[in-house]
């Protein structure tokens, strides 16, 4: 049996990044939705959802109006709460990430990246650097990152020299 070891560094954590980048644009996307059209509030049905049962009482009720207006209540803080994050993450990015984030992913939902490269006067590959750094900061800022195991790295490391 051998035993794997892992390095300690004190740098920064190594992140999936393809799925950190998934997340925090997911957290943009819902952010700007409820900015521009609030809460989608859950409404109770009028009639029953009677289900078959198989054995005997259970003793539970259905409070399908508390039960609703609950989930309307913390959907609703949970997204206010998503939007005053942001609003703090985006405070500590500097004033060009601010608004690359704030056109691309806040303001409409049809702008692309080459659209907001030409309005703010930037080569492609600048643009999409800062994109990416702007990312890295919201993705640690809103606790959104996705961390690479250094197991897993080390195993994926072994196959490839073992296949050479």
């Amino acid at each position: 049996m051998t035993k794997k070891t892992v390095q300690l560094t004190l740098g920064l954590p190594a992140l999936d990044s393809e799925q950190t980048r998934r997340n925090v644009e997911d957290r943009l996307e819902t952010v700007r939705i409820y900015r521009q059209i609030g809460m989608t509030r859950r409404e109770i049905g009028t009639t029953p959802n009677y289900s078959p049962r198989e054995h005997g009482s259970t003793n539970q009720i259905s409070m399908a109006t508390q039960d609703t207006a609950i989930w309307n209540v913390d959907k609703e803080a949970e997204l206010e709460e998503h939007s005053i994050m942001l609003d703090r993450a985006l405070q500590k990015l500097s004033r060009k990430e601010r608004e690359l984030i704030e056109r691309r992913f806040l303001e409409d939902e049809d702008v692309f990246d080459y659209n907001v490269c030409a309005d703010m006067n930037m080569g492609e590959r600048s643009f999409r650097r800062m994109k990416a750094r702007a990312i890295y900061k919201l993705s640690l800022s809103l606790r959104l990152e996705v961390l690479v195991d250094p197991l897993e790295t080390i195993d994926i490391e072994e196959k490839k020299v073992a296949a050479k």
